[in-house]
Formats: structure tokens, C-alpha cells, sequence
């Protein structure tokens, strides 16, 4: 009998009704782990809220021979996140994996992003990955088991690391998830703990809704058209080995998902630094930065946006 690599693991994956967060639990499933399924079920921008989608892939799952259960709370309730981590230990025998998937979107421009739409977002993906991460740290603290295998793999975004223009709650949100996966790295390691940040790029029912003229490939003026390499499922496989027990080296880190390719990120590190004897005056920090920093900037690669920033006149 072929062991399959996820055997005997216990995940919880937030998000898990459609696209990222669905094909990662069918792939856990397939791979022998029992999941625990989270999903609002509401529309892209948030609003609404259907326990049916968590409900069919749990239903698929079983029916496909694998352990699944569904949960239809808000993740960014808390009292969702406690729930999760109770089910998943009342039900399964305890909890080894938490996958923070569930996202929404509210695009605007800075000038024209309502105060709720903000907060909306800020909400789901930062108060969301707390409301699971913090009871399910909680129980592996409890475990002392500084030998175990415990994975936190949230997920970040291409607009958090170069910035969408349109995005800005979005990527506030989501270069957050970075920072909170570094700390958490650092913090729960004496606990057998790692954690990573997934920014993947796939044709989703929330990438459908962002304007062309604002999304990570503006090259074309027509509609978008997806491919199979743009398919959600292939998101899973990175995220699967994250999951299992061979990948605590990574932990900390973050990894680019994006069709068939895979990719690792640099954790950030200084360039350069000026240094003075004493404090600074402006005119002799601008020479020295100008002379220092500026030769190094244009020599670096250009973001995926082509921004034009405008300077002072000679």
C-alpha cells in the first residue's frame, strides 16, 4: 500500500469553499490528511454569507473515499478560529496544519477608497489569519512537543510585494500577512511550529473582478482569458509540501506560486548605509544618499507596474 505524503495530518484551511482554498483541501484530502473546511461563503467583495460551498467540497471530499468537515463562520470572528481549532481536535484527535486562505477584495484607488472598504479588508486577512493562528498556536504550546511538526502557511500577494496601484487595503493587508509570518517563525520555533507565506497567481473568481487597467497584467486592452496553467489547482502542490513534515527548513519564508513555476523570495536585507559623526544636516544626508542609495536603486530590477515618479527640476 502506497503511503500517501500527508497521512495522518490534521489541517484546517480557511477560504476552502472555492478556487486556492478548495483545491489546496481536495489535495490534502487526496493526500490523506483530514481537513477541516472554513468558508463565509459570501460574494468577492465580502458582503453575504452561504454555508453551501464549504458544505460541497466537504461532500466531495467524503465522497471521494477522503475526511472532510465543514464550517460556514466568518473566519474573521474569533469565535470561528476557536471553533476550528475545537473541531478539528474534538473530532480528528488534534491539529497539525493551518492554512489561511480566505480573502476578499474592495478595489480602489487611495483617493477613492471609502473608510469601510479599508477596514473591510484590513479585517478579513489580518484579523482573519489571528482569529485561527492564535488558538491553534495556543494548543501546540500546550502539546510541548518542541519536536513537532506544526505548519502555519498563510497567504500573502503579488500586490503586497509590488505593490497594485489600485490595491492599496489589499497590499496593506497582505504585506502584513509577510510581517505577521516572520514574527510567528521566530516566536512559536521553540514550540515545533514553522510558518510561510504563500503569494500565488491564479485565475480566481476575485482576480475576475479587478479592472484590467489595475491588475498585475495590463499588457492587454481585452478580456481576460485564463488558461489551465492559471488554474487554482496548481497552487496546491507547493502549499501540500509546505504541509508535510520535510519543510521546516523554509520556515519563515516566502514563496511565489504562479502557474507551473515556483518560486522563493529573499528575506530583506540592507543595500547600503551612511554613517556620520554626529546629526545629520539635510543638505549633507541628501549628497550622501543621492550619492550612495541612488546608483543602487536604478541599478534594480523594475516592479512588475511601470511607475513613473516624478522629481524636482535641475
Amino acid at each position: 500500500m502506497t503511503t500517501k505524503s500527508l497521512d495522518g495530518r490534521i489541517a484546517i484551511v480557511t477560504g476552502a469553499g472555492r478556487g486556492i482554498g478548495a483545491a489546496i483541501a481536495r489535495s490534502f484530502a487526496a493526500q490523506g490528511a483530514k481537513v477541516v473546511i472554513n468558508d463565509l461563503g459570501g460574494a468577492a467583495d465580502g458582503s453575504g454569507s452561504d454555508d453551501g460551498p464549504a458544505r460541497s467540497v466537504a461532500e466531495e471530499i467524503t465522497a471521494a473515499g477522503g475526511v472532510a468537515l465543514a464550517d460556514g463562520g466568518d473566519i474573521a470572528d474569533t469565535a470561528t478560529g476557536e471553533r476550528l481549532v475545537r473541531t478539528a481536535v474534538e473530532q480528528f484527535g488534534g491539529l497539525d496544519v493551518v492554512v489561511n486562505v480566505a480573502g476578499i477584495l474592495r478595489d480602489r484607488m487611495i483617493f477613492n477608497l471609502a473608510e469601510e472598504d479599508w477596514d473591510a479588508v484590513i479585517r478579513v486577512h489580518l484579523r482573519g489569519h489571528f482569529s485561527l493562528i492564535k488558538p491553534a498556536a495556543a494548543y501546540w504550546r500546550s502539546q510541548r512537543n518542541p519536536a513537532g511538526q506544526y505548519r502555519i502557511i498563510n497567504f500573502t500577494s503579488d500586490s503586497a510585494i509590488w505593490g497594485s496601484p489600485g490595491q492599496p487595503n489589499y497590499a496593506a493587508a497582505k504585506r502584513g500577512v509577510i510581517g505577521l509570518t516572520a514574527s510567528l517563525a521566530n516566536g512559536l520555533a521553540r514550540y515545533g511550529v514553522t510558518a510561510n507565506a504563500i503569494a500565488p497567481a491564479a485565475a480566481t473568481r476575485l482576480i475576475a473582478t479587478v479592472p484590467k487597467d489595475r491588475s498585475l497584467d495590463a499588457s492587454s486592452d481585452g478580456p481576460k482569458v485564463f488558461s489551465d496553467e492559471s488554474s487554482p489547482e496548481n497552487i496546491a502542490p507547493i502549499c501540500s509540501y509546505l504541509a508535510g513534515t520535510q519543510s521546516g527548513w523554509l520556515s519563515g519564508r516566502t514563496i511565489g506560486a504562479n502557474g507551473y513555476g515556483v518560486t522563493l523570495f529573499n528575506t530583506p536585507e540592507i543595500l547600503a548605509e551612511v554613517r556620520s559623526d554626529g546629526p545629520w544636516t539635510p543638505d549633507a544626508l541628501a549628497e550622501q544618499v543621492e550619492r550612495e542609495f541612488r546608483p543602487l536603486a536604478d541599478g534594480l530590477p523594475p516592479s512588475i507596474f511601470s511607475v513613473q515618479v516624478p522629481t524636482s527640476a535641475n
